[in-house]
């Protein structure tokens, strides 16, 4: 949102914004635990999703999609855990500024405090998506059984907290939900089986699934929901690579599906927000900002948008970037992109910026 067209009240309320991360971010300094210098804007974080957004989860799977290896990681305190880029990932980056802790835990795999639990966890699972059949080809956690991790995990919740203290928790969370990228990129794209639908038909299924995954999670007491939209597909080094030809361009299909699907979901949750009048479900818009990035690098600082840090940076990702046969760049924040698929967390940096100033301050 360009800053002229504001009207005086949102620039109040961005000036606000700005003004409570300062502390936030001067007491994560000072401490790499849960910030104490203000109270947080939120008492946890609940991500459902796909890699963005998984710190860790797939490291417990029998699959293929893991990254707790070097080098990722390679720019986090904690090495590679899991996490699918070379430092932090959304979420983390959100828990900081909104203060509520330095780090979004995976639910799985890890030893959760009760402070853990309190303060919110990740149930996201690197290539899981909307369709039904994407978690199946590589055998990652369904969305729906997110939801079932996040039965198992409520429970958890209120034996610690209360069944009072721990649905306040719940209604006053924020709860992200970021899919939908493998669906197209692989699923659709890459593999034959799904190839009897046309483009249009294949986001209708993928615009039916994610509209009733936003409804049970208003079921499960969700009062506070950012959906994430879908980025610039056919831009992701890997995209180029297998759909741009020999110069690698960004592949214009793959990025006309992915904003066909965000037109649609974006008009969903208008009809939904309408419907639910006592929750808050803000579509979070991803793909103009990550566009900008690959298109104007050197307006933000980097100087490769089409290729990642690891490897070749044309096609390795998880198994294939690894440091036994690849090696990195040798600045990794010169890169939009760490590895063929994932953005750096420099990247994520502003992207989140981004979210902050435009979207998540209409949920606090």
């Amino acid at each position: 949102m360009d800053m002229e067209f504001m009207r005086a009240d949102q620039l109040v309320l961005a000036a606000g914004l700005l003004l409570l991360q300062l502390p936030f971010a001067c007491a994560l300094v000072r401490s790499p635990n849960r910030t104490t210098a203000a109270a947080p804007l939120v008492p946890a974080i609940i991500a459902f999703g796909d890699s963005i957004v998984d710190p860790g989860n797939n490291d417990v799977l029998t699959t293929i999609i893991k990254c707790n290896f070097p080098p990722y990681g390679q720019n986090f305190a904690g090495g590679a855990t899991g996490r699918f880029s070379n430092g932090f990932i959304p979420t983390d980056l959100i828990a900081q500024t909104l203060g509520v802790k330095q780090l979004l835990p995976p639910y799985l795999g890890v030893d959760l405090s009760p402070e853990d639990i309190l303060t919110g966890v990740s149930f996201a699972s690197g290539a899981t998506g909307y369709d039904p059949l994407t978690p199946k080809i590589l055998n990652v956690i369904p969305m729906k059984d997110q939801l079932d991790l996040f039965s198992e995990y409520r429970a958890r919740l209120y034996s610690i907290a209360g069944p009072d203290r721990g649905a306040e928790i719940i209604s006053k969370a924020l709860f992200i939900i970021c899919a939908g990228t493998d669906d197209l990129a692989n699923t659709y794209f890459t593999t034959p089986f799904r190839r009897n639908y046309d483009v249009p038909s294949y986001i209708n299924l993928l615009i039916s699934s994610a509209s009733e995954f936003i409804r049970q999670v208003v079921g499960i007491g969700a009062r506070k929901i950012g959906f994430v939209g879908l980025p610039p597909i056919g831009c992701v080094p890997s995209q180029r690579t297998l759909g741009g030809g020999k110069e690698r361009r960004c592949e214009a299909t793959r990025n006309q599906a992915a904003q066909l699907f965000n037109s649609r979901i974006e008009t969903v949750i208008k009809g939904l927000s309408a419907e639910f009048t006592q929750v808050k479900i803000v579509y979070i818009d991803i793909y103009d900002i990550l566009l900008d990035l690959v298109q104007r690098p050197g307006y933000y600082g980097f100087k490769e948008s089409t290729k990642g840090c690891c490897g070749s940076g044309e096609i390795e990702v998880t198994l294939l970037c690894n440091s036994k046969t690849v090696t990195t760049c040798s600045d990794v924040n010169e890169y939009v992109f760490w590895d063929s698929y994932h953005p750096t967390e420099k990247a994520y940096k502003i992207v989140v910026n981004n979210i902050f100033t435009n979207y998540l301050r209409y949920l606090l």
